[in-house]
C-alpha cells in the first residue's frame, strides 16, 4: 500500500534546498535584488515550482531569517549551561564559531546574514522581528550576572547590542581565516570583549573638547548632503534596493523629478554615500592624530567620535554591510579595499598601543574588526536601546568593549 512518507519527504528536502540556494543570494544581493528565478534555477525548478513551497519571495525570505535567528537561538541556549556571565559569554563565541565553521566545511546549511529586515512587507517583518527580539533577550541573558545587577536598562541593552553588532560583523570577517583556525579566533574574540584592551595605567577618559567639537561638514550643498543622509539611513535600513528612488524623494519631502535635478541616479547617489562615509572615518582618524596621545587613546577617539557621529543629525554613514549591494563590480571592489585599509588602520593604532604599553597584548585584527563592527551597527542603536544619545553612546556603547563588557557602569 503506497503511504505518502516518500512524498513528504521528497518534499521536506527540495524545501531545503530552497532554502540553501536562498540564503546564498539573499546574502550576495539583498532581499530586493534577489529573485525567485535565479533561486528557482539553482536548483533545477521553473519561477512557478518555488511558490508550491514559498507563495511569494517575501515567504521566502521570512524562512531563511528565521533559521538563521533560531539557529544562533540555540547556540545562546547552549552557552546558558555556565555558570557565570564571563564564562557563558566566551562559550558564545566559541559555539558561534563552531557553526561558522560547520556552514563554511559544507557541515550545516547555508544561513542567511541578518541584514534588510525591514525591507520584508508588514506580515512577514512582524515574524521575524518577533523572533529577532527574542533572540536579542537571550544575548542579554547571557550578560546577567553579579557583574552587570547595578546597570540600569539601557547600559545593559546597549551592551547586549554592542555583542550582537560584534557577532553578525563576526560572520562577515571570519571566512578570511582558515576553518581550522575558527576556535583559535572565537576564543581571542571572547577575551577581548570580556577582559577589554586597556594596558596597565590606561583608563576610559571622557571625549576632549576637540573630539566633542568635531563635525564633518565636508560637502558645503546643504541640499547634495541631505539627500546623502536620507539615502544613508534607508539603506542601512532597508537595503540597496529597498531604498528606492520614491522613499527618497519621499524622506526629504521633494518630487521625483527634483531627484533627478539634483542627482543622475540611484546607484551614483549610494556611491557618493559610501564616498562620504568613509571620508568621515579617515575625518576621525585625522582627528585622533591631531589630538595626541597614545595608541589606547587614539582608539577610543576614533570610535567614540564615530559613534556618535552615527547618532547625531549628520549622520548617519553607511552601515558596511551595503557593499555586498553594489552593482558596478569595480566599485564593490574599491569599497572592499576602503573598507579593509581603515580596519587595518585602527588595528594600527592597536598595534601602537601595545608598543607603548596603553594596551595590553591582543589581536589587533580582531581589535580592529570590533570596531568597525561597533561603529557600523551603531546607526541602528536607537531601536534596541531607549534612551540612547551622541551624548551617552560612549558611556553605554563603545565604553563596555574597550574596558570590558562586564566593567561596571559609568559615574553620572
Amino acid at each position: 500500500m503506497q503511504t505518502t512518507a516518500p512524498q513528504t519527504q521528497r518534499f521536506q528536502v527540495k524545501r531545503e534546498a530552497i532554502l540553501n540556494a536562498a540564503a546564498v543570494s539573499f546574502n550576495r544581493h539583498g532581499l530586493r535584488g534577489a529573485t525567485l528565478s535565479d533561486i528557482a534555477a539553482s536548483v533545477g525548478l521553473v519561477t512557478n515550482s518555488i511558490t508550491y513551497y514559498y507563495r511569494k519571495k517575501e515567504d521566502l525570505a521570512s524562512a531563511c531569517f528565521l533559521r538563521t535567528i533560531h539557529a544562533m537561538g540555540h547556540v545562546a541556549d547552549q552557552a546558558m549551561v555556565m555558570p557565570e556571565a564571563p564564562q557563558r559569554l566566551r562559550y558564545f563565541f566559541q559555539l558561534l564559531a563552531d557553526l561558522f565553521a560547520r556552514v563554511d566545511s559544507g557541515q550545516h546549511p547555508p544561513l542567511a546574514l541578518i541584514k534588510d529586515l525591514r525591507a520584508l512587507p508588514g506580515p512577514q517583518f512582524d515574524e521575524v522581528s518577533k523572533a529577532y527580539s527574542q533572540f536579542f533577550r537571550q544575548v542579554r541573558d547571557l550578560l546577567k550576572g553579579p557583574e552587570t545587577a547595578a546597570l540600569g536598562r539601557g547600559d545593559l541593552n546597549a551592551r547586549a547590542y554592542a555583542v550582537l553588532s560584534i557577532v553578525h560583523w563576526m560572520r562577515g570577517w571570519i571566512g578570511s581565516h582558515e576553518i581550522a583556525e575558527y576556535p583559535q579566533v572565537a576564543r581571542r574574540l571572547g577575551d577581548i570583549v570580556v577582559d577589554g584592551c586597556a594596558g596597565t595605567g590606561s583608563s576610559w577618559q571622557q571625549a576632549s573638547e576637540a573630539e566633542l567639537a568635531w563635525r564633518f561638514r565636508e560637502n558645503a550643498d546643504p541640499t547634495a548632503e541631505a539627500f546623502l543622509r536620507a539615502t544613508s539611513a534607508l539603506v542601512n535600513d532597508q537595503g540597496y534596493r529597498g531604498a528606492s528612488v520614491d522613499k527618497i524623494s519621499a524622506q526629504l519631502n521633494v518630487t521625483k523629478g527634483s531627484f533627478y535635478h539634483h542627482n543622475d541616479n540611484k546607484e551614483d547617489l549610494v556611491w557618493a554615500c559610501f564616498e562620504r562615509s568613509f571620508s568621515i572615518i579617515r575625518h576621525a582618524f585625522d582627528l585622533a592624530a591631531a589630538d595626541g596621545g597614545n595608541g589606547w587613546e587614539r582608539a577610543c577617539s576614533i570610535t567614540r567620535a564615530l559613534t556618535r557621529f552615527q547618532l547625531s543629525a549628520e549622520g548617519p554613514i553607511l552601515r558596511l554591510a551595503a557593499i555586498t549591494a553594489l552593482e558596478d563590480p569595480d566599485r564593490r571592489s574599491t569599497a572592499y579595499e576602503s573598507m579593509t585599509r581603515l580596519t587595518q588602520r585602527m588595528g594600527g593604532s592597536v598595534v601602537d598601543g601595545m608598543v607603548d604599553g596603553s594596551i595590553r597584548p591582543i589581536d589587533p585584527t580582531l581589535a580592529g574588526h570590533i570596531a568597525t563592527g561597533l561603529i557600523s551597527a551603531a546607526a541602528g542603536l536607537n531601536t534596541w536601546v531607549p534612551g540612547v544619545t551622541e551624548h551617552n553612546v560612549g558611556e553605554w556603547y563603545v565604553r563596555p568593549v574597550f574596558i570590558g563588557i562586564f566593567c561596571p557602569p559609568s559615574a553620572p
